[in-house]
């Protein structure tokens, strides 16, 4: 059955990371020329002054974001609560405690209204944040400049979530490159991959060495293995780089084909009242539309549209559950109102794979045609 299935976002290999990974065939660790090269393409790309980390994971990323800004055990950080648990996650592997915010409707991100308010909250408290995490989710770029100017006034770093964004950019500035520290995933179902991988980027060449030190577990400069520190076993490999390499060259062709999945869908509800699908505000913001999401008006017709893709052998999958209501964070505090808990109930991601055949985007068609009749 799962041979001829439609899956949601699948990895696409572009024939072009074989030269990368044999070039330097001797190396297949952590060193080798696609580790800095990977790095160099990334930093041309995303431009603004940009230096970047190359790392195993983006919640690698994220954790040696949160370490460099010296979070630490008992300290609190603000967490967009609509994003997955790897947003969330690596605030507790430092003993810190989230602290998550609700969306808001224009882009499902985090609402600058109850950003502010939990900020004042937990100040009063005596608990001020030592940093927010914001994320662009499904790669629709955040309200960045309310949440950066809340940020400023209240001098707490921002940390950009840009897992799923790499390609979008807001008022033309490549996501990826708007936080204190931003970072990136390159997992197998991203817009690029390199198998497992991700990146921290900042503006800042210090903080790209001290990733790095800290990603290579924390060996100091000396004839034997010498530490003074907790050091993490989470440098990208060469082998991965040089799929990454490869990627790079046909991320902006893959962008385009992401954006041409959304396209399809948004045109197809363009005259369906009870659908809304995520798309771009306003002008200022560019998505590379990593998932193509849509709202439907009730949690009922959510699942049996579901059931219906399922029956055809085409995954789809609910909205990511917030986190404030997911089991392992039901004692942390939460700041909004419902919009995250509706957009779980009632938002569907649909197939947006950058390879989807014609006959595949026909298939998905057929289904919409019958189930909206």
């Amino acid at each position: 059955m799962h041979n001829n299935r439609i899956h949601l976002s699948q990895s696409h290999l572009s024939g072009k990371e074989e030269k990368y990974i044999f070039q330097s065939p001797n190396w297949i660790d952590v060193k080798g020329e696609n580790i800095a090269g990977f790095e160099a393409d990334l930093e041309q790309y995303l431009k603004a002054d940009s230096y970047v980390a190359a790392l195993s994971s983006g919640t690698a990323a994220l954790h040696l974001a949160l370490v460099v800004l010296g979070v630490q055990k008992d300290d609190e950080v603000i967490c967009q609560s609509m994003t997955f648990s790897a947003s969330a996650n690596p605030i507790v592997y430092l003993g810190a405690s989230p602290v998550f915010v609700d969306s808001e409707l224009d882009t499902w991100n985090m609402c600058p209204i109850a950003l502010e308010e939990a900020i004042v909250d937990r100040i009063s408290k005596g608990k001020k944040p030592k940093a927010i995490i914001a994320v662009h989710l499904y790669g629709m770029p955040y309200k960045h400049d309310e949440i950066s100017t809340i940020a400023q006034k209240y001098a707490i770093p921002l940390v950009e979530d840009s897992a799923e964004a790499l390609g979008s950019t807001y008022k033309n500035q490549k996501c990826g490159t708007l936080g204190d520290i931003s970072i990136l995933s390159f997992n197998g179902n991203k817009v690029i991959t390199t198998s497992g991988g991700g990146a921290l980027v900042t503006s800042d060449v210090k903080i790209k060495e001290r990733a790095i030190f800290l990603a290579t577990q924390a060996r100091e400069t000396a004839p034997h293995y010498q530490h003074s520190q907790i050091g993490y076993n989470y440098r990208m490999n060469n082998i991965c780089a040089g799929i990454g390499r490869g990627q790079m060259e046909v991320l902006t062709e893959y962008v385009g084909l992401r954006r041409d999945m959304h396209q399809l869908y948004f045109d197809f509800f363009q005259n369906i009242d009870q659908v809304k699908v995520l798309h771009e505000p306003t002008n200022d913001y560019f998505s590379n539309h990593w998932l193509s999401a849509i709202l439907l008006d009730s949690y009922k017709k959510r699942e049996a549209l579901r059931l219906a893709f399922e029956a055809e052998n085409i995954e789809t999958r609910p909205l990511w559950k917030p986190m404030h209501l997911q089991p392992i964070f039901s004692d942390a505090p939460y700041y909004g109102q419902q919009v995250a808990e509706n957009l779980f109930n009632n938002g569907l991601c649909l197939p947006s794979s950058s390879n989807t055949t014609a006959l595949e985007k026909e298939k998905i068609l057929e289904v919409m045609r019958k189930f909206f009749a």
